[in-house]
């Protein structure tokens, strides 16, 4: 079968998208700055490497150092990201779509796409394989990626008035034990696996979670963001 541009598609199962921008305002370079002896990049390309899930593993990128060091850790980088989806506005979906759009201009079309941030060194690619696994096999959902539990119980959280008064967002919990109380998650900011039909507009996301522990997950925005991380990768790893 051809597409639009007369190249015959290869249809294949699951590619890697490691998303890489050059610009960082709160750390700078931070998606190619060591942590703990390599680029922090390096990591989540590893990690996909290691599940041997993936017919391609690439970094979506607009800056020429990411890409020789992507390269050097075993990614491809087979085109560069356009001006719109490197600006600070465009969001993880834009940068997904427009690489699913180019791979199939190049006659490549992927069944799933397993989106995996740059900055995710805690990342298991146990995790992502499980992952994969709830997805191949349901019909129900075409969207899977892992979850953790908020650190203290939502429904007991505070507001803060104007003059540094104090009240709670849900007062009826006020007496409830936290053990009571249901738990909420959010997701962790490491990948995400989707059908590829999501990003061609067929489809609307239907997502299931993996819970995992809050020693695997650090957000890293700050300074102290990068040491909490590097602390939980050694503990993880029982490195002293």
């Amino acid at each position: 079968m051809e597409n639009d541009l007369g190249i015959r598609t290869r249809y294949m199962t699951n590619l890697a998208i490691i998303p890489a921008r050059g610009g960082s305002k709160r750390i700078p370079r931070k998606n190619i700055r060591p942590f703990l002896g390599k680029p922090i990049i390096a990591y989540s390309i590893e990690a996909a490497l290691q599940t041997m899930l993936f017919e391609e593993v690439m970094v979506s990128t607009d800056d020429e150092e990411i890409c020789k060091i992507a390269e050097r850790y075993g990614a491809s980088v087979p085109f560069l990201r356009s001006k719109e989806t490197s600006n600070d506005y465009a969001t993880l979906a834009d940068v997904v779509t427009e690489v699913v759009k180019c791979y199939e201009e190049r006659g490549m079309c992927f069944r799933n796409i397993c989106c995996i941030l740059p900055t995710a060194p805690l990342i298991s690619f146990e995790n992502i394989i499980t992952a994969y696994e709830m997805l191949n096999n349901s019909s129900k959902y075409n969207s899977v990626y892992p979850v953790v539990a908020f650190s203290y119980p939502v429904l007991r959280s505070l507001k803060v008035d104007k003059t540094g008064g104090l009240s709670m967002h849900w007062p009826e919990y006020t007496n409830t034990r936290s053990q009571d109380i249901e738990p909420f998650y959010h997701d962790t900011g490491t990948f995400y696996w989707h059908r590829s039909s999501i990003f061609r507009g067929e489809e609307c996301a239907r997502a299931r979670g993996i819970v995992v522990d809050d020693i695997a997950v650090q957000d890293i925005d700050t300074e102290t963001d990068w040491k909490l991380a590097e602390l939980k990768y050694k503990l993880l790893h029982n490195i002293l």
